[in-house]
């Protein structure tokens, strides 16, 4: 098995990987955030890559999803766990505490979502955003892993950013029952669904947002409670990474079945080549 692990450079720092090179890969979508440092954990090929850049020079908008997701795809990965840092919507989720989500709300505005398109229609289900064997292994380490707490079963509201909520935005979303909000779940969880890709998040709380009185949420809160929460996920997924089932099952990696809705001798050829990656077996 190839694991990836997107997420902040603290991670790879942490992770006692042995064995490990970097490559710089190309896609058909552009480049990715950088390059993808790869290496071995308890005998398990792991491939790490920043979301945002080495430096965090990409913002959640501009981040190439979809580069970063093809990168992995074409090292063969299946599996991909993923780092989010989030701000509370619920008085009983302060930070510092983890959460694994088990659904995502999709609030930005600015993105492309899919590889598909440009005379290929591809409808995806996306019931179940996050691999529920996956987002299970990953709340069974949290707790095996660490002494932190974890929310087990989440709705994501994903804003576009890179500004934070307005007081009116965040009332909103709480008042729709949904429990944190972030700027990178999408389209990358989209994205890891059409590469036929187990995907699942470990999100780290930072903040309360801005709906809470004697709490408005800031750069320096946000970093300072980042760094607190990083040492329980570096644990997390050391421990997810090691404990790995072999026997793993997931629907993701037969998600494309059925979902490809123009008859391939439509489909413009500059396209095919594009996606013959993803979709190869299909045609």
């Amino acid at each position: 098995m190839t694991i990836g692990v997107i997420g902040g450079s603290g991670i790879y720092e942490a992770l006692p990987l042995e064995r490990t090179r970097t490559e710089s890969i190309s896609t058909p979508f552009g480049d990715p955030s950088d390059d993808v440092t790869i290496g071995e954990l308890a005998g398990r090929e792991v491939a790490f890559l920043p979301r945002h850049g080495e430096d965090h020079s990409y913002s959640p908008t501009e981040t190439p999803y979809r580069a970063n997701v093809h990168a992995l795809k074409q090292l063969g990965v299946d599996r991909v766990i993923s780092t989010n840092a989030v701000g509370s919507l619920r008085e009983d989720l302060p930070p510092r505490t983890l959460v694994v989500p088990d659904q995502t709300f999709d609030r930005t505005k600015h993105r492309t979502p899919t590889f598909f398109g440009d005379g290929m229609v591809v409808h995806m289900g996306f019931a179940e955003p996050y691999c529920p064997a996956l987002a299970d292994h990953l709340v069974e380490s949290v707790r095996a892993a660490t002494d932190a707490d974890v929310e087990a079963g989440a709705t994501y509201v994903c804003i576009e950013g890179p500004q934070f909520s307005t007081k009116a935005e965040s009332e909103f979303y709480r008042n729709q029952g949904w429990d944190v909000i972030g700027m990178t779940a999408i389209p990358e969880a989209k994205l890891a669904r059409e590469a036929e890709m187990s995907y699942a998040t470990i999100a780290g709380v930072t903040d309360y947002d801005v709906w809470k009185d004697d709490s408005e949420v800031s750069l320096e809160e946000v970093l300072e409670n980042a760094a607190a929460n990083q040492e329980a996920i570096n644990a997390t997924i050391e421990r997810a990474v090691r404990e790995m089932p072999e026997d793993f099952e997931s629907e993701a990696w037969s998600a494309l079945e059925g979902t490809i809705n123009t008859p391939v001798e439509s489909i413009p050829e500059e396209t095919l080549e594009r996606v013959e990656l993803l979709v190869d077996d299909y045609l």
